[in-house]
């Protein structure tokens, strides 16, 4: 069987909408062998379906680990291959997930000056229980109260990263991530670090010093790349000998992103488990 490898997926565990049963449903329809579940800042829903990957499926253990930059720019770090039971690791993750209620409260703030009508208690009705909140969750509450018609028309108009409503996360820095992933054994993946249309990005330089500091690849094969900026991406890796992934960034009906539409090449695959020393379990 030919092997089809994604390795950015979300479920309603942080901002998807399908739980991670219909995920791995919808994983098993689209013929991907091999997907990371990597829902922000929580490992919750790898723990749901881990005993029940059916025959032919592999899943990654993985995650993505909000950061900030000390300039205030939001910066997204796969980990994979993780110990899940790394208590440093898992308790800066937990400690994001309720920095992110405080963020989401001084959002609704903002929002509610500017004469929008929208509570916290209706973005809490988008939420299932134990998940990671987040500016999606707004964007479907926006929908629900008839502001927005889609979660893309709601980050366009209110919720983009230079609109006067957003507000950064208070997260660790991508270096502090990439030490926590590599100390549990993980492996540590900057995601989609130049798209542009997401709003700012960083730069070639800034992440050439994250590669100092220990990163080992880079998410190219990504929606949000243009060709230019994935040729810049993979001059870059091939400089520094770094590995390369592919993801979908799939959030169910949240997004407009497929299941597979990018994916990882076996090579790359193997290459990151010989990195990982944390999780050496199956599914």
């Amino acid at each position: 069987m030919t092997s089809r490898i994604d390795l950015h997926t979300h479920s309603n565990e942080s901002d998807g909408t399908d739980t991670p049963l219909e995920l791995l449903s919808k994983v098993v329809e689209a013929g991907i062998t091999r997907f990371a579940l990597t829902d922000h800042d929580s490992i919750a829903g790898w723990h749901q379906i881990r005993g029940v990957v059916p025959t032919g499926i592999e899943l990654v253990l993985g995650a993505e680990v909000s950061c900030q930059t000390i300039d205030a720019l939001s910066v997204h770090m796969l980990g994979f291959l993780f110990n899940p039971e790394n208590a440093a690791l898992i308790d800066s993750m937990n400690e994001t997930r309720v920095n992110r209620i405080t963020r989401m409260e001084r959002i609704v703030g903002r929002l509610q000056e500017a004469g929008i009508d929208i509570s916290v208690e209706d973005v809490y009705a988008e939420v299932s229980e134990g998940a990671t909140i987040g500016r999606p969750h707004l964007a479907d509450a926006m929908i629900r109260k008839g502001l927005v018609s889609e979660r893309g028309e709601a980050f366009e108009k209110f919720l983009h990263n230079r609109s006067k409503f957003y507000i950064p996360d208070a997260s660790p820095t991508p270096e502090e991530a990439i030490r926590l992933i590599k100390e549990a054994g993980g492996v540590a993946v900057i995601a989609h670090p130049f798209a542009s249309l997401r709003g700012r990005i960083i730069s070639s330089e800034y992440l050439e010093s994250l590669i100092e500091a220990g990163l080992d690849g880079v998410e190219i094969y990504h929606r949000d790349h243009s060709e230019s900026e994935r040729g810049e991406l993979l001059a870059l890796v091939r400089r520094y000998g770094l590995l390369v992934t592919g993801g979908s960034d799939y959030h169910g009906h949240g997004k407009v992103n497929r299941l597979g539409e990018n994916l990882t090449e076996l090579s790359q695959w193997e290459k990151i488990c010989e990195r990982a020393s944390g999780y050496q379990g199956g599914s």
